[in-house]
């Protein structure tokens, strides 16, 4: 029932953008401790790093959306309140 929740999946992704470099890293301790001649660590990361850019996409278009939808309000505020727009003096 949680991933009913609106956002949901974007909070999951930005912790998971947190997370992610963080099991690498352990991983990569556990190779180096384990098998320091075999880098069997390059799978791991490989399928890691595909999830991160996925989620790292989610994020970014989250943000994007949240930014449209702050922008075409405050437009729309503007236009319906009459609020005269502030052009900037030029320099000459």
């Amino acid at each position: 029932m949680t991933s009913m929740i609106p956002g949901y999946k974007t909070f999951k992704a930005i912790r998971f953008l947190i997370t992610g470099p963080m099991i690498l890293g352990m991983l990569f301790v556990i190779n180096l401790m384990t098998s320091p001649g075999e880098w069997w660590i390059q799978w791991p990361a490989l399928g890691i790093g595909i999830a991160w850019f996925i989620s790292l996409m989610r994020v970014i278009r989250a943000v994007l959306v949240v930014g449209g939808l702050t922008a075409l309000g405050y437009l729309a505020y503007r236009y319906f309140t009459k609020q005269p727009v502030s052009v900037p003096a030029q320099v000459v």
